[in-house]
């Protein structure tokens, strides 16, 4: 789903926060999720890119370039509201420990 309003976009943001992740958009309407990596300047990073009735979440390791095509690890359907739901629920069951950083 292709958001055509501010208000879809923060709704959508306002359900998916999460207390380990700030969440903004991109300055290409992509919906950007940070998490302190521990490594100054390189954040882990979940994007969710808008695609037409959906969004396709990518995820970004610390020192990937988060303008190229990041690892695909889910996909976002339905109404704004429950699109930040089913966000939210990837960005709490991600487990960072066990990811490997680049750079």
């Amino acid at each position: 789903m292709a958001f055509s309003s501010r208000d879809s976009s923060q709704r959508l943001l306002d359900v998916a926060r999460s207390p380990q992740w700030s969440l903004g958009l991109d300055r290409a309407g992509a919906v950007m999720a940070t998490r302190d990596s521990g490594r100054i300047g390189m954040p882990w990073v979940v994007k969710a890119h808008p695609r037409p009735r959906a969004m396709r979440v990518s995820f970004y390791a610390p020192g990937d370039d988060s303008d190229l095509e990041g690892d695909v690890i889910g996909e976002l359907v339905g109404n704004p509201r429950e699109m930040g739901r089913q966000l939210r629920t990837i960005l709490e069951g991600l487990d960072l420990d066990d990811r490997p950083t680049t750079g």
